[in-house]
């Protein structure tokens, strides 16, 4: 069940300096540390204990681990040794390929690494077994505290090491991860440009190697020159080729790093070359300018510094370009701001972000296939006012993110598949219906809808309003997502989540006795039968009438109205207080009465008694009850049953509870008023 967002504005982007603490204690680092300095002892996270349950969720530990510091397991430990460097990461028995190639990427830039692993951490005099990392987490900074226990088999670490027995900075900083994503065996499996976006807030952008661009070598160098994050990987045509090594030292499904891309001379020709990771710190390239290849011995000792070429099994290795192009199939790059490869020129981005929920049932509608439900997803409504410098068009990149589903494994959460569609605006406020949607293409939308946590593309479109619709490509599939609006100029969004607002008609009277039909004659003469001589009725005997009542009338199917149901039209009418309803209160009630059965039956649309939850913005609407996402989350989790259905009897309890509440807003406000104008004459 996601969490339902109240506030629905758009919000600025987070600044990585003020990162919000984690502790369930409510206490930040620097106190946690002092602590354990005035009372000489090792800090111990009750937050991640050093346990079976923060290992694995689904299975026993195939080994028996034990949880050691860095002091039990070297002489000698230090945090970081010669500079954090991409060798420091070699990936031990955990399948984070993934989440160790973007650390790799992460060294090549020392101002994004000082903020993920801050550098004045320690095992000198004030060592007191407490580290912290910080990581983007859907638009905010998250401050990630841990202890320095770390699982072991027979004295070694288990999981991600440094080169350098006695170097811990790499393996504190997994841990960390695995602590914000509930466990280590959460990080198995992923995309790289995932932990690459939680280790700079960054934009991630994925190319296709086969039909990359003409420039793609261009693109490649003016990323890492940029201090982008780049990864790349191998396409599995089936789950028996994951990790399966290929004649050239290369491995499928597997995720690898590109850490430098460079053109040299060889033979009096220009050759360009690019250098390639894996995070296994072994199992390199050797084909083409491999570490021992022949190709090197044409290339001078100084050039060969110069690319920092040494031919050692470090998992690092070079390539020719085009081989490259040949052998790979996937490249993931995270910039670390939108501005577009392809363009030479730096521009300043303005970004909104949008947090919201799909919830099953109410907001949960899916893709365009699904038209009954789609109307019902969530609507962001995107002002293009200017347009880029020397152009016609207005550029934005729009990236949707589902939120928090690898914590989420535990409980047996997969990705979604996600996607969205951008229409061009009708021009109208509030929330578009269905019919729009059935008479109207989409002006764009994301390439794909596919299984990551997010889905990103640039756009250019000529100024006006868009509608952007997030969804999931099956519709009744529960998540909170974040959606990042990055735009050249200036762009306005807003939510299309409709304003609270009460339309009722004025007050209903009784109908002239004269204009009674067959039916309400009957009712008359029933509540005259059952009332006795005082003409009230009780709850009990309500439900007597009305359902004597209703199970006559030819349009309409559902089951018996209940008590608690009777009690509720009671409370909504009975104006003398006494607890049950004369027959002047009856009278008006059924005139309300008729108006609602009518507004059921017109979206039962199956005439099966029940109407779809998804129609109840609708069915609300024309009741005179316009509300927000929020609320009607809430009223669809409270009304309708497994099958998101809303029978009429809870159909009409929600309509009491909305009157009741609306009499007592308008009380309210009508008292504050008052309170105001006696102010204001003082």
């Amino acid at each position: 069940m996601p969490y339902l967002y109240r506030d629905s504005k758009p919000r600025a982007a987070a600044h990585p300096g003020a990162a919000r603490g984690t502790q369930s204690s409510g206490k930040g680092y620097e106190q946690l540390r002092r602590e354990c300095l005035q009372r000489g002892v090792l800090f111990e996270d009750p937050d991640f204990p050093a346990c079976n349950s923060s290992l694995f969720f689904s299975e026993n530990p195939p080994i028996p681990f034990v949880w050691k510091r860095p002091g039990d397991i070297v002489k000698d430990p230090k945090f970081i040794l010669g500079g954090a460097t991409r060798t420091d990461i070699c990936q031990g028995d955990l399948g984070d390929c993934w989440l160790l190639a973007a650390i790799a990427s992460l060294t090549l830039n020392e101002k994004t690494l000082a903020r993920v692993v801050p550098l004045d951490q320690n095992f000198g005099p004030d060592y007191a077994g407490i580290f912290h990392f910080q990581f983007w987490q859907h638009n905010e900074w998250l401050d990630v505290v841990i202890d320095d226990r770390l699982p072991t088999f027979k004295g070694r670490l288990v999981f991600l090491h440094s080169a350098e027995l006695n170097e811990f900075w790499s393996a504190l900083l997994e841990k960390a991860y695995a602590k914000l994503n509930g466990s280590y065996e959460s990080l198995k499996g992923g995309s790289t440009i995932e932990a690459m976006e939680d280790f700079t807030g960054g934009i991630g952008e994925m190319y296709d190697v086969k039909a990359a661009p003409a420039n793609f070598y261009e693109i490649l160098e003016k990323a890492l020159k940029r201090c982008s994050m780049v990864g790349c990987s191998i396409d599995t045509s089936s789950a028996a080729e994951s990790e399966a090594r290929t004649p050239f030292g290369l491995v499928k499904g597997h995720a690898y790093s590109v850490t430098g891309i460079e053109e040299v001379s060889y033979r009096g020709r220009p050759v360009q070359l690019i250098r390639i990771r894996n995070p296994w710190g072994q199992v390199e390239w050797n084909g083409p300018w491999s570490d021992n290849s022949a190709e090197w011995s044409s290339i001078s000792p100084s050039e060969q510094r110069r690319l920092s070429q040494a031919a050692r099994e470090d998992g690092e290795f070079w390539m020719k370009f085009e081989d490259f192009k040949v052998h790979f199939d996937k490249v993931e790059i995270c910039n670390l701001t939108p501005d577009a490869l392809e363009d030479s020129t730096a521009h300043k981005w303005e970004v909104t972000i949008h947090q919201g929920s799909w919830v099953r049932g109410a907001t949960a509608g899916g893709c365009r296939n699904f038209l009954e439900t789609f109307w019902t997803n969530p609507q962001i409504k995107l002002h293009l006012t200017e347009k880029d410098d020397g152009q016609d068009d207005c550029t934005f990149i729009a990236a949707l993110m589902q939120k928090g589903r690898r914590k989420l494994k535990k409980l047996g959460a997969e990705m979604l598949t996600i996607g969205y569609s951008i229409y061009e605006s009708p021009g109208r406020d509030g929330h578009l219906g269905k019919d729009f949607f059935r008479y109207h293409p989409s002006k764009a939308r994301c390439k794909t809808y596919i299984n990551l946590r997010e889905v990103s593309h640039r756009f250019k479109l000529p100024p006006g309003d868009y509608i952007l619709i997030p969804t999931t490509f099956e519709p009744h599939q529960e998540a909170d997502f974040c959606l990042r609006i990055f735009s050249e100029k200036k762009a306005i969004t807003e939510d299309l989540d409709e304003k609270v607002a009460i339309d009722l008609p004025e007050p209903l009277h009784p109908t002239p006795g004269p204009q009674e039909t067959e039916e309400e004659k009957q009712f008359r003469a029933l509540f005259e039968q059952i009332s006795g001589m005082d003409m009230e009725i009780s709850a009990e005997e309500l439900e007597y009438v009305l359902n004597a009542v209703l199970k006559k009338t030819k349009n309409i199917k559902f089951k018996n109205l209940s008590l608690i149901s009777c009690r509720n039209i009671i409370s909504l009418m009975d104006t003398s207080g006494n607890g049950k309803l004369e027959f002047s209160e009856f009278k008006v009630f059924w005139e309300k009465m008729k108006k609602w059965i009518s507004i059921f039956l017109q979206f039962d649309f199956d005439k099966s008694g029940s109407m779809s939850s998804y129609e109840l913005r609708g069915a609300l609407k024309a009741a005179g009850y316009q509300l927000n996402n929020y609320l009607l989350q809430l009223i669809v989790l409270r009304y309708s049953d497994e099958q998101l259905q809303i029978d009429f009897d809870d159909f009409l309890n929600c309509l009491i509870r909305l009157e009741n509440a609306s009499r007592v807003f308008q009380a309210l406000s009508a008292k504050n008023k008052e309170f105001i104008n006696l102010n204001i004459g003082e």
